[in-house]
């Protein structure tokens, strides 16, 4: 073969080559394979920030304030759905939303809890989920959040056992929770089991074949409480 068309044919094979590792890559301008995709996985959440006073309102009234909510985009998601719960009230409401940002218009003075998800190949993709007090006029000291149940967790099945350690977290923007009221037993009201406690945990004596429910009620220094909500788990 000629020498020059030798060389023709090896550069033309390079250049091929060359363009086929550049298409498995994925084009960053049409799209195309996933090179540049985010992993699919739930979105950070940005702001409203975790267990904090919010005090970046607009449009304030006496009662209400705009706040906006954010969180880190995916490029996996089409569409993200805001969850907002209202802690007092526990009202819940959800938005839709192509975009990161989403202005919602709320109480003032009041806590509420909030996540982001989406839906990636069937299978919804969710955020952490953070407690955060929207800030109103003249209040001085606020409420704790409701203790978060650690464990059991809600309808959890307990292996038999002859007793059960009873845990859960709080937390309040003023940092000033100085106890905890335990109620405990197997009826769905149940009775106070400890007052005044300073751990975030207590061991109770259980029955096996029994149903037993919980409630935390936080109280902080000024005298301000809020409650976790009954809870229940089965020992087996």
């Amino acid at each position: 073969m000629n020498p020059l068309k030798k060389i023709i044919n090896f550069v033309v094979i390079v250049l091929i080559c060359q363009a086929c590792n550049n298409a498995s890559d994925g084009d960053p301008e049409n799209g195309s394979g996933i090179g540049n995709q985010d992993e699919p996985n739930g979105v950070g959440l940005v702001f409203p920030a975790q267990d904090a006073l919010c005090n970046e309102g607009t449009d304030l009234t006496p009662t209400e304030s705009t706040v906006y909510f954010e969180w880190e985009s995916n490029t996996n998601a089409q569409i993200y759905t805001l969850t907002l719960e209202h802690l007092e009230t526990n009202t819940i409401t959800q938005y839709t939303t192509e975009d990161y940002v989403i202005p919602v218009t709320i109480q003032r003075a009041a806590a509420f809890r909030w996540f982001v998800e989406y839906v990636h190949d069937n299978d919804i993709k969710k955020s952490a989920i953070w407690n955060f007090y929207n800030a109103g006029p003249g209040v001085q000291n606020y409420a704790p959040f409701p203790a978060e149940i650690v464990s059991p967790a809600m309808a959890q099945s307990v292996p038999a056992t002859n007793s059960v350690t009873l845990e859960w977290s709080g937390s309040d923007v003023d940092n000033d929770i100085i106890a905890y009221d335990v109620y405990f037993g197997t009826d769905s009201s149940p009775d106070v089991l400890e007052s005044g406690l300073i751990s975030n945990q207590t061991t109770v004596p259980v029955l096996s074949g029994t149903i037993y429910y919980w409630n935390v009620i936080t109280i902080d220094s000024a005298g301000n409480s809020s409650e976790s909500g009954v809870h229940q788990f089965i020992v087996l």
